[in-house]
């Protein structure tokens, strides 16, 4: 029985249980309504796994080349965007 792996954004769904405050909820289904709040939660997940997976790479470089200014940061994250955005992968999480 072979498990298969799959990457960030990648896969078929599955169900999870999620516990959110009742005022977090209502705002979500506020702004994109109840058809929509998986999407919206599935973005915003990715979005945070995006900045983490950054923050890691940031936290390693520095590690070994010393400080990064915050322009190149900020340009590291711009570039980090663009070519995943394009290329709809990401990078494996660490």
């Amino acid at each position: 029985m072979s498990e298969t792996s799959h990457g960030i954004g990648e896969g078929p769904a599955t169900r999870v249980s999620l516990s959110l405050p009742e005022g977090t909820a209502e705002a979500i289904r506020a702004r994109v309504g109840k058809r929509e709040f998986s999407a919206f939660i599935t973005d915003a997940v990715e979005r945070e796994l995006r900045g983490q997976i950054l923050d890691e790479y940031l936290a390693d470089y520095e590690r070994r080349k010393g400080r990064v200014s915050e322009d190149a940061q900020n340009r590291a994250r711009q570039i980090f965007d663009e070519v995943f955005a394009e290329e709809e992968q990401w990078p494996a999480a660490s």
